[in-house]
């Protein structure tokens, strides 16, 4: 198995570069190297200094987090060779394979472009690091070896989504012949999911063998790495993709019309690019869009609690307890999809119709809801008590489910306006038809617009919370406990990120699976009937299906604009906590004295005032 293999060597060799960042002349975990300045120098203290749950290490209990996030990566593949199997006409999987093909191009193209950009981006590391900083060479090779991990896993779990996505498009589409929507919903939920839990599997394993496997001293150079990779990767997918997809499809559009052709035609050559850009744009893009956002969210609120907390061993019981909602998180979602999954089975295997996005929406709310009450038993069990504190749990958990309910309100504000049955798009078909072009982009931009503003409303209140929850943590715990508890709420974001980025890769399937019904024209081929009856075992059923496909794909475009906002809200909020991470940095922890040389009406770049500052640092000891 072709896939089997790329996962096992590129796993292989994820283990490799860790042993191989184990130097001899590496100081031990938890010993402080000589602090220059920077970020890169933050040493992570000794996770056995605290313990958990009857005395368990907080290396040991991290230590089980790999084997869920091994657990999760093979059920990922599991449902990958699942898909891969399933019964499909050689019309339609002639179909499907010719759009990975032209994905698998589009891949590679994007490749090729990202080694160039890493070229660069190494050049910078190189001087920056080595010859500025004057930073070991160990470290900077350190660096580089894990931006190019960072770039990989963002282009691996593109790739495997994308490979995925044209297994579940075909079979989607042949088995909406039989006549009965409920395997037109199952097949896209099973390969979103497949997508979204390994997704969240190898970030979550590369971080844990970060934190467990490298020297304390050695793990910020091999997380600044990963972070430059995984962003690196996530801006050139992301905003490629996303341009790509909308060529594609305004292009689909001009031969529909120059041509005056249907939707899907055949004889549109532009479909097939149209497909692609649908994964391209709505698969590959968020998928390493939410594999940079879950690690660097991560990396920022690590750096937060090395520089705000003072205590080491809180430090460690905090580090441990985010952790530990990581692997929650897999837990909760694989939980909340098999007992969906169960109830949407039993509510709808044997119907002849169905609400598509019902189903979807309950998956959403079940995993919220199961991820709010799991945190909560976790944390009282986890940390009890932190830094003489007993109360501190249920207000960390507090904060957090601001974050997990954001990942269920917000898809309810987007369907709002975005649904087939939604009040404002209705309102866009009326113009159309009743003001032509202009009122429709009119009557368009303003829902946009005013979808935005209930957004922004929701993300606001939702960190309001948090921020008075935070006025109620212990005195002296932490410098800035509000800082926290927005990195804590971007994180909450994620709390149910396998859900979050299965129901944003149901689109492209849904979108494609009609596609490929149209393409195959399986319908004008002579003997269909008889051959599908005598090799599959059931007479097709050509106008249920297309009904079937037709309203799936408008379930699939409202889920797949609710992944979009969670991502760049949880990127906004948390790099809130980054920002001020450094600013605790560059101030040693907030000098009032240092604090004022980074106001804006103090701006270093004005002759006057550098001179002012230049004396003003040289008279100051620490870094600068």
């Amino acid at each position: 198995m072709p896939l089997f293999r790329r996962a096992a060597i590129f796993l292989s060799l994820m283990l490799l570069t860790v042993a191989v960042g184990i130097p001899a002349f590496a100081s031990e975990q938890g010993v402080p190297a000589e602090h220059r300045g920077g970020e890169i120098n933050l040493a992570l203290p000794d996770l056995n200094r605290a313990t958990f749950v009857g005395g368990v290490s907080g290396a040991s209990l991290l230590t089980a987090g790999l084997v869920v996030a091994a657990l999760g990566l093979v059920f990922g593949l599991i449902i990958y060779q699942r898909l891969q199997n399933l019964p499909v006409h050689s019309s339609m999987k002639e179909i499907s394979e010719l759009i990975y093909e032209t994905c698998k191009t589009y891949l590679l193209t994007q490749g090729r472009f990202l080694l160039i950009l890493e070229v660069f981006i190494g050049i910078v590391i190189i001087f920056y690091f080595g010859f500025l900083q004057h930073l070991e060479p160990f470290k900077v090779v350190m660096i580089l070896i894990f931006s190019l991990l960072g770039i990989g896993g963002s282009y691996s779990v593109a790739w495997f989504g994308i490979r995925v996505n044209t297994f579940a498009n075909s079979r989607t589409a042949f088995a909406s012949l039989r006549g009965k929507p409920y395997p037109c919903y199952h097949i896209p939920m099973e390969s979103g999911m497949s997508i979204g839990m390994l997704l969240i599997s190898v970030e979550l394993f590369f971080m844990l063998s970060i934190l467990l496997f490298i020297p304390g001293n050695l793990v910020y150079p091999c997380f600044i790495g990963f972070a430059i990779g995984e962003s690196l990767g996530a801006a050139a997918l992301r905003v490629a993709g996303g341009i790509f997809t909308k060529i594609a499809d305004i292009g689909s559009d001009l031969m529909k019309i120059a041509f005056k052709i249907k939707e899907d035609d055949a004889r549109n050559p532009g479909v097939i690019a149209d497909c692609t850009g649908d994964n391209a744009g709505d698969s590959v893009g968020p998928s390493a869009d939410g594999f940079e956002t879950y690690g660097v969210t991560g990396v920022a609120l690590i750096s937060f609690i090395l520089l705000a907390v003072k205590d080491p061993i809180v430090q460690v019981q905090l580090l441990v307890w985010i952790f530990s909602m990581r692997i929650l998180m897999i837990v909760a979602s694989a939980l909340s999809y098999f007992v969906n999954g169960a109830i949407a089975k039993a509510k709808y295997e044997n119907v002849d119709k169905m609400n598509f996005e019902a189903p979807l929406t309950s998956l959403v709310w079940l995993t919220s809801v199961v991820s709010v009450v799991l945190t909560y038993a976790l944390s009282r069990l986890l940390i009890p008590e932190l830094g003489g504190d007993t109360s501190l749990w249920w207000k960390l958990s507090t904060v957090i489910t601001c974050g997990t309910l954001a990942g269920a309100i917000i898809p309810e504000f987007v369907k709002v306006f975005t649904s087939t049955s939604s009040r404002h798009v209705r309102e866009v078909v009326t113009a159309s038809r009743e003001g032509g072009a202009s009122l429709n982009i009119l009557s368009g931009f303003v829902a946009g617009n005013f979808s935005a503003y209930w957004l922004g409303l929701a993300i606001l209140v939702l960190m309001g919370i948090g921020y008075e929850v935070s006025n109620f943590f212990p005195a002296g715990i932490m410098i800035a406990p509000a800082v926290f508890a927005f990195g804590l709420v971007a994180f909450g974001f994620l709390g149910m990120g396998p859900v979050t980025i299965a129901v944003d890769s149901y689109g492209p399937v849904t979108d494609n699976a009609q596609s490929v019904f149209e393409l195959s024209t399986i319908e004008q081929i002579s003997g269909i009937k008889e051959d599908i009856k005598k090799n599959f075992g059931f007479t097709p059923k050509f106008e249920e299906a297309k009904e079937y496909l037709e309203e799936n794909d408008g379930a699939g475009n409202t889920f797949k604009a609710t992944a979009k906002p969670v991502l760049i809200g949880t990127a906004v909020v948390g790099a809130t906590t980054m920002i001020f991470s450094m600013i605790v940095l560059l101030t040693e922890s907030l000098r009032p004295d240092l604090l004022a040389n980074i106001s804006i009406l103090h701006p270093p770049f004005l002759p006057s005032s550098s001179s002012r500052r230049t004396s003003s640092l040289k008279a100051q000891p620490g870094p600068q």
